[in-house]
């Protein structure tokens, strides 16, 4: 029998990437380049390449922007001292934090305004989490339950947990469970902050484990959601390895495979799953493409209420359609 590539759905971009990329894109077409865009908008080196071949220029920090220039601000979102220092600089800000994550920036401040400690449950170090810590004083981090104990907080009756959006429910559920045993009265958001589609390509890639012989999750080593993907993929029984192109694919991994299963994090674009699966086929290999969970999520664009410049940059239309975008309009491009 030749060797079947399941190819599952849903992967790639989530509506909050689409929403960021095309932010910038539209940025770009808005006004005339450079748009400066703060840090990685999304974690994709290959997005990264192309914004910046059309105009789009990378930062560190807002010191690095000429007072007056536009700067987008990624999908992870930014603390608040960043926008603050937006304003004092005089910048045309495009924020395309995802509203999924603005969400959970909305609950740290509406916890802290009522008199909470809040934990977050994340990653050090983290572009999301980063932003969410700085939202408001008094925000803690906890990357596991064993750093529960060592918890300082004002009221143990008045504590609030919020968590990363691109976490595994699996590892979330543990340590909230274990910072209510410490503080029974622990209050959590009404809906929970890990988003839609991590959860919808968790689903999916454990769907797959179950039926390959080896995962391999295309995504960039630096994305959050692209990790716990293969950690899903491992912790379901099957081996598992993350690659950012076909140029790290390790033919001893598949070998001995009749099933290779393929997804992608959702800050991976088309381009390099597609040059995956070619590779993988290229002895003959049976392409399956399987649809396991169905998404139709889509979020508006952030507001440009400010003049356009000359602009040379044409947008992604599909993209921009995609996050709601009606076409040309008032200072449209």
């Amino acid at each position: 029998m030749p060797r079947r590539v399941i190819l599952v759905a849903r992967r790639g971009f989530c509506a909050g990437v689409d929403r960021a990329i095309a932010s910038v894109e539209l940025a770009l077409a808005h006004f005339a380049p450079p748009v400066f865009v703060r840090r990685a908008v999304v974690h994709n080196a290959h997005v990264t390449a192309r914004l910046a071949a059309a105009g789009a220029v990378f930062i560190d920090g807002l010191d690095e922007v000429p007072r007056g220039s536009v700067v987008v601000f990624g999908a992870h979102g930014v603390p608040a001292g960043v926008e603050q220092q937006a304003r004092s600089r005089e910048l045309r800000v495009v924020d395309a934090t995802c509203p999924l994550v603005a969400k959970v920036h909305r609950e740290v401040r509406r916890y802290r305004r009522q008199g909470y400690d809040v934990v977050l449950v994340g990653h050090a170090g983290h572009d999301e989490v980063v932003g969410t810590l700085g939202q408001a004083a008094g925000v803690q981090l906890v990357e596991d339950a064993a750093r529960i104990p060592g918890l300082q907080v004002a009221n143990a009756g008045r504590v609030a947990c919020v968590t990363q959006t691109t976490l595994r429910r699996q590892e979330v559920r543990p340590i909230v469970d274990a910072l209510r045993d410490r503080f029974p009265a622990l209050i959590t958001p009404a809906a929970e902050d890990v988003c839609y589609a991590t959860r919808n390509r968790q689903t999916a890639v454990e769907w797959l484990a179950k039926r390959a012989d080896v995962v391999l999750v295309v995504g960039d080593h630096a994305s959050s959601n692209s990790q716990r993907l293969c950690e899903a993929a491992s912790e379901s029984g099957c081996a598992a390895h993350l690659i950012e192109s076909p140029a790290e694919l390790e033919r001893s991994w598949v070998a001995d495979a009749a099933v290779v299963g393929v997804t992608a994090g959702a800050s991976t674009p088309s381009e390099p799953v597609r040059e995956l699966i070619d590779e993988l086929c290229l002895d003959g290999a049976v392409l399956q493409e399987e649809v396991v969970i169905e998404e139709r999520m889509a979020f508006r664009l952030p507001e440009m209420d400010f003049p356009p410049a000359t602009a040379s940059v044409a947008p992604d239309r599909d993209r921009l359609a995609r996050s709601g975008w009606q076409g040309v309009g008032p200072g449209g491009p």
